[in-house]
């Protein structure tokens, strides 16, 4: 989604989504998706990436240009201790939610009962736990943006499961739709490098699995928003404490004509 030029003389009509950072290869904005009232998602306010921990100079300059200020980070403590924010003027916010799937899927290795189909199970029940278990966590995210923290950045480690589920409640709550709110999300995997040294004790096949994202992941988080609230707008305002009054300071804040 990445606007090239016909011409080098002609300016973009918006910025690039992707920012095409080295150590953050996930690092791309929220801007620009349209709302079902015609307005748009205001660009360069929030961010989404996998973790900021390994950015190069170049990087921490270029997040720096962007006026980023603070970042909500929703990895587990030992995630976060193992990668810290390399921008030190960045404000870092912790949510934790601690990875669950990695050693759930070595045990089923070890007892030879791994498949990749098991592996895409594994990861739609941990986007339902998402929601069942850690809803507090989404809910001091909107807390935080309601209290104008923007330019800001969501991430975790990827940048693609907690960090994805974050970004399409984000998305969701200011009223863009559903079918823009799952491209989103699917970007991944056209951005996101993979650490190939990464569990190097378990199956391509199921590396291949945990390493990108699957429409039905979402759903499955979005089925249990059902389940556990009866629709989105709801647990909007039950899970997260988004009344109308709150959703329409939101919408003033992060969307424009």
């Amino acid at each position: 989604m990445t606007y090239i030029p016909l011409m080098t003389t002609t300016p973009p009509p918006h910025p690039a989504r992707h920012l095409g950072l080295q150590g953050a290869s996930n690092f791309r904005d929220l801007g620009g998706y349209p709302s079902r009232d015609g307005r748009h998602v205001r660009w360069r306010q929030i961010f989404r990436s996998n973790h900021l921990g390994r950015l190069t100079e170049a990087d921490a300059e270029a997040v720096r240009g962007l006026g980023v200020r603070t970042a909500f980070d929703f990895r587990g403590h030992e995630e976060r201790n193992a990668g810290l924010c390399a921008i030190a003027e960045i404000r870092v916010h912790s949510l934790p939610i601690e990875p669950s799937v990695v050693p759930v899927l070595r045990e089923r290795w070890a007892a030879g009962r791994l498949t990749a189909d098991v592996a895409q199970e594994l990861m739609r029940d941990s986007y339902r736990n998402y929601i069942r278990r850690h809803t507090p966590r989404f809910r001091a995210l909107f807390d935080h943006l309601l209290g104008d923290h923007a330019p800001l950045v969501i991430h975790c480690t990827a940048g693609k499961d907690r960090t994805g589920v974050a970004c399409a409640l984000v998305l969701a709550a200011l009223d863009v739709d559903d079918e823009i709110i799952l491209g989103d999300y699917l970007l991944t995997n056209q951005y996101f490098r993979r650490d190939a040294a990464a569990h190097p004790d378990l199956p391509q096949d199921v590396l291949e699995t945990i390493g990108t994202v699957q429409a039905s992941f979402l759903a499955a988080a979005l089925d249990t928003v059902r389940e556990e609230y009866g629709d989105l707008q709801a647990y909007l305002r039950e899970g997260l404490g988004i009344d109308e009054i709150a959703r329409t300071a939101l919408q003033r804040r992060y969307l424009t004509a």
